[in-house]
């Protein structure tokens, strides 16, 4: 069945002229594509492969070698006056589980160490050479494997190291990430490694929606029929791209272009220079894709709207975007003055008028209280700044998602020991190896430099690192907790949690209670920013329901230990420990903490004032976890108690 044609797809102008600038010029470093469901996203990825020309490669050569110019250490090399054919571009799609030796490739080490000789079997970067990489729900993908895909993408090549062989090919290609951002967001250290981005939603146009559903019906019905009625369109549109790839190297540069693209990154705040320099060379594909040898204004204008807006975020929780009288105003300050018999002065043109407000009219400052929507005795509270949150770790070794949290067996990391020899997965241990095939040289035979290894010599490595947990704050939404000053500082305390286990590449969840009833205010999740975006919303009121939430924490836990049984539960509850619905409120709470052990919990005490209770303490006690008052949580606090405390032993 043919693919849906790239010229049928209704609307989402930025995201085709993003795929048809990155095809023009792979230079730019690549696509990343945000939006929700169902919005044609991988549609458009797929179409695009058969737009691209097609590509000469030489004869047998695994890794796609121009004949034209073929690199000079393929591993399949050298190609001095070989034989080549032509082949259409291809499209490769990385699956999210994909392990690292399937993306990169693999070196035998067995053949290495009997025969002497480095027998490299390509991975998928090697396929994509010359061609597309599409990585569907890239946000999913383990982040050393995105930083693998995404340094190959801007140096052009890919390198396999292991136990002393190196290999080393040419890997270029345009790289394609699609994510629904609901799943969890990229970090910003590798959204800054994407050219560019593009957000894209459904229309809220009846009659494009009914466009959309109409073709989509009419391919479905008859796949040939409809690709062919499209043809000429993609066709044409294909011949433009390769026009605009020719025209490419001749395009020039002005330095008046350049001024407006440093004046516009640096208006914008952009950390370090990848963005003036990716700003810089989509102006010029765009310039080739209109036709002109020269980059304008409106080349940079267009460059920035998509190369800048992932590149503003500050934190986690910023959501990306760019403002248009910003861009705007940043090009017009790029301007050289126009000379002329009047002058002004310097400080013409501009009044206090003008300066741009720090706070929008309307918009309450971060951390004010705002007024609840629903009446009653329910109240929002906003939060405070956040801070350097403690670590708590999960007790024991894991053998979990990779991460930054608890100790783990993982597949990377320092190497403490060798597996049982009936253990034959990860990477060999070289030395264990050869101190297993050692002894039965004499006995294989061996007259020559090499080894007699056999399979079952083989040992492989056991190695320590670190792995993402499940954190599930469960936290106390009850009247108790409604006095303005410590609602904010509980939410600053767990908004600073959950920007520690974004780092540590967490999954986290979040339940509340109050009332008479608990609920999951948020499913476990890798996206954090949802998490921080339910807790800023929470409102406040009503009876302390304890048993309720630690029972609905225990049964999300159960679910998640069928669903992701991998990922060990850190349980954070947040209370002043607090027990008052419902009749025997407090033993309830207690029978319900035992249904906790074994968990490992942090009980993060919310008590104030002179007369305390302790109850938060007893909780602990029953749940079998560490009890950390509200105050101690920030990791600046517990460096400054134990240096009181070091400084009054001494």
């Amino acid at each position: 069945m043919k693919p849906y044609p790239f010229t049928a797809v209704v609307g989402l102008p930025d995201l085709r002229l993003a795929l048809v600038l990155s095809s023009i010029s792979p230079a730019v470093g690549g696509v990343l594509v945000r939006g929700e469901k169902g919005t044609a996203k991988s549609t458009m990825v797929r179409a695009l492969a058969g737009l691209l020309p097609g590509v000469d490669v030489v004869d047998g050569c695994r890794f796609s070698c121009d004949p034209a110019a073929p690199d000079p250490v393929c591993p399949d090399g050298p190609h001095a006056g070989t034989k080549s054919h032509r082949r259409p571009a291809k499209l490769v799609e990385l699956p999210v589980g994909a392990a690292e030796d399937r993306v990169v490739g693999s070196l035998n080490l067995e053949r290495a160490l009997s025969e002497g000789v480095t027998d490299y079997q390509p991975g998928l970067l090697a396929a994509a050479h010359r061609g597309l990489l599409y990585v569907d729900e890239v946000n999913l993908l383990h982040d050393h494997l995105v930083d693998t895909l995404l340094d190959a993408a801007a140096m052009g090549r890919a390198t396999v190291e292991r136990e002393g062989v190196s290999v080393s090919h040419a890997a270029r290609f345009v790289l394609i990430g699609t994510m629904n951002p609901e799943e969890g967001e990229l970090r910003p250290q590798l959204l800054d490694r994407f050219g560019l981005t593009v957000e894209v939603a459904s229309s809220r146009d009846p009659e494009q929606r009914v466009e959309v559903v109409r073709r989509r019906l009419a391919y479905e019905a008859d796949p040939d029929s409809f690709a062919a009625s499209y043809a000429a369109e993609d066709a044409q549109l294909a011949t433009d791209i390769e026009a605009a790839q020719q025209l490419l190297p001749a395009v020039k540069l002005p330095d008046d272009a350049l001024r407006q693209i440093a004046e516009i990154c640096a208006s914008f705040e952009v950390d370090g220079m990848r963005a003036d320099i990716v700003t810089a060379r989509t102006a010029v594909a765009h310039a080739a894709w209109a036709g002109r040898d020269e980059v304008t204004t409106d080349d940079v204008r267009v460059a920035a709207r998509l190369a800048l807006p992932h590149r503003r975020r500050r934190n986690p929780f910023d959501a990306p975007g760019i403002s248009e009288e910003q861009l705007e105003q940043a090009l017009q300050d790029a301007q050289p003055p126009e000379p002329g018999p009047e002058d002004d002065g310097p400080g013409s043109g501009s009044t206090p008028d003008d300066a741009p407000q720090e706070v929008p009219q309307g918009d309450a400052p971060q951390g004010q209280p705002q007024q609840s929507q629903s009446g009653g005795h329910q109240k929002t509270v906003g939060a405070g700044e956040t801070f350097k949150a403690r670590v708590f770790r999960v007790k024991g070794t894991g053998e979990g998602e990779r991460g930054r949290r608890s100790r783990a067996i993982t597949d990377s990391g320092r190497t403490i020991g060798v597996q049982p020899p009936s253990v034959r997965d990860g990477r060999a241990h070289l030395v264990a190896t050869v101190k297993a095939a050692a002894p039965h040289q004499k006995a294989r035979g061996r007259d020559g430099a090499g080894l007699k290894l056999r399979r079952q010599d083989l040992r492989f490595a056991l190695r320590e690192g670190r792995e993402g947990n499940l954190v599930l704050f469960c936290v106390d939404a009850s009247g108790s907790m409604g006095a303005k000053a410590r609602m904010r500082e509980v939410k600053s305390a767990v908004l600073s949690l959950l920007l520690d286990a974004y780092q540590r590449r967490d999954k986290v969840g979040l339940v509340t209670f109050r009332g008479n009833a608990a609920e999951l205010a948020l499913p476990p999740t890798i996206s954090v920013d949802a998490a921080a975006s339910r807790l800023e919303g929470l409102p406040t009121g009503g009876r302390t329901p304890l048993a309720e939430g630690l029972l609905e924490a225990a049964r999300v836990l159960r679910v998640e230990e069928i669903r992701d049984p991998r990922r060990r539960p850190l349980l954070v509850v947040v209370t002043d420990g607090r027990a008052t619905s419902g009749p025997d409120a407090v033993a309830r709470a207690q029978a319900a903490a035992g249904l906790l052990s074994g968990v490992t919990a942090i009980v993060m005490d919310c008590e104030s004032g002179k007369m305390r209770l302790g109850l938060a303490a007893d909780l602990a006690a029953h749940l079998g976890a560490e009890h950390v008052p509200l105050g101690e949580v920030a990791a600046e606090s517990l460096t400054s108690a134990v240096r009181a405390r070091t400084g009054k032993a001494a």
